[in-house]
């Protein structure tokens, strides 16, 4: 028994220099959106699919000479299917360009069934993409999706076709349109010296609610822009993990459901799991502070007895400040932005004002941060400081515009990112 244990031992010390030496692939997330459960709508597609292609375009933010895509069946009650996948270079929403469609495998299947409550990572592809350069992905499901993941807001139409796999057509006449993204909740092209990547983890405010269709005018789109102006700002990548209605504090439930689980609960997965990670932009808790006693539908997205205080979100951003100093990745804290007229009922109040003005002046002051992004000052009216400023409200007056979006991101100093 010992002299196996020696040989044993021998064994491994002469292999064991040759495993160090093996060389290791790293990646960095290019594109990204947190997955999220889904509620009961009748007028909702993805919700209906089977034997269909549903094909969706993402945006990277920097280019690579090779791809892999994360599919996540996180929030699905069963193993799910996928016939096929294919990635292209798309014309618009439904056509692509003619050539351009290369199927994606798994384990070098064509197909696969994503196991329930987990995440499959596609075989990387040859498919050279440039910054800022969209991807068309179509996915075709033969059998009925129960429960899809969902990204809510997407912001891109999707196209759903009539029956069968449409994955290698060139244009897929659509059956219906959807505003929502399905499975897909990463793209990553492989790591190159000096990169870094920004993730954008917040609310609609950051998702890109307020801002035009197909138009990728969210501010982290107008700062993948920015960045890709200069040959040292493009070395870094920006993500969005901006999920709408989302809360730092509590899960959403009842009908706040599919406003996703607290970033308390989903920090490791939407920014530390993410490979390149270097640096978080904290946008949120606008919603911790309205959702209390606010109506929509007639019912209250969270009790009235649900206030939170300074005190609650300052506590819950020094947690995801020592996760992810722990991680190796800086935090840049960015000021809560102007609520006053929003549309929904109980949303805003003085007393809730307070206490955004508050958490903002410790955002600004109280040194926790690797550095502070100061959203608040970009985007409210001088002459009414608790009013987002009218060239810059969408008409819900809680969500910037277009321009909005784009002064915050024109705002960023982009040194906090080195």
């Amino acid at each position: 028994m010992r002299k196996l244990r020696n040989c044993a031992l021998v064994c491994f010390l002469l292999v064991a220099p040759q495993l160090a030496a093996a060389p290791r692939n790293a990646w960095i997330a290019t594109w990204a959106a947190s997955p999220q459960s889904v509620t009961p709508d009748p007028d909702e597609p993805l919700l209906k699919i089977e034997d269909q292609t549903v094909r969706e375009r993402v945006r990277v933010s920097i280019g690579g000479d090779q791809i892999c895509i994360r599919l996540s069946n996180e929030y699905g009650s069963l193993p799910l299917p996928i016939g096929s996948v294919t990635v292209a270079t798309p014309n618009d929403a439904a056509s692509v360009r003619p050539g351009s469609i290369r199927s994606v495998s798994f384990g070098g299947r064509t197909s696969i069934t994503v196991p329930a409550g987990a995440p499959v990572l596609s075989d990387p592809l040859a498919f050279p993409v440039t910054s800022g350069a969209e991807i068309s992905i179509s996915l075709y499901f033969p059998k009925r999706v129960a429960t899809p993941t969902l990204h809510g807001l997407a912001l891109k139409r999707a196209i759903l076709s009539q029956h069968g796999d449409h994955t290698r057509a060139e244009k897929i006449e659509a059956g219906t349109v959807s505003e929502s993204s399905i499975l897909l909740t990463a793209v990553l092209v492989p790591a190159q010296a000096s990169q870094g990547l920004v993730v954008a983890l917040g609310d609609s405010v950051t998702d890109g609610d307020g801002s035009t269709m197909d138009a990728d005018h969210n501010w982290p789109s107008d700062l993948i822009r920015r960045l890709g102006k200069t040959p040292e700002t493009s070395k870094v990548a920006v993500v969005n993990e901006g999920i709408v209605g989302n809360r730092v504090l509590k899960d959403g439930a009842g009908i706040s459901a599919g406003f996703g689980v607290s970033a308390l609960a989903r920090f490791d997965r939407d920014v530390l799991a993410l490979p390149g990670v270097t640096h978080v932009v904290l946008l949120e808790g606008i919603n911790d502070i309205g959702f209390s006693g606010a109506k929509l539908g007639g019912s209250y997205l969270a009790d009235p007895g649900d206030a939170r205080t300074p005190q609650d979100l300052i506590d819950a951003y020094r947690q995801l400040i020592s996760r992810a100093h722990a991680n190796g990745v800086k935090v840049i804290g960015a000021t809560i932005s102007p609520f006053e007229d929003v549309v929904i009922p109980g949303y805003y109040s003085e007393s809730k004002e307070a206490v955004r003005q508050a958490v903002n002046q410790w955002i600004r002051t109280g040194g926790s941060f690797d550095g502070v992004l100061d959203f608040d000052a970009v985007l409210r009216d001088p002459d009414h400081p608790s009013r987002l400023l009218a060239g810059f409200a969408s008409p819900d007056h809680l969500h910037p515009n277009d321009v909005g979006y784009q002064a915050m991101a024109d705002a960023i100093n982009l040194a906090l990112f080195r």
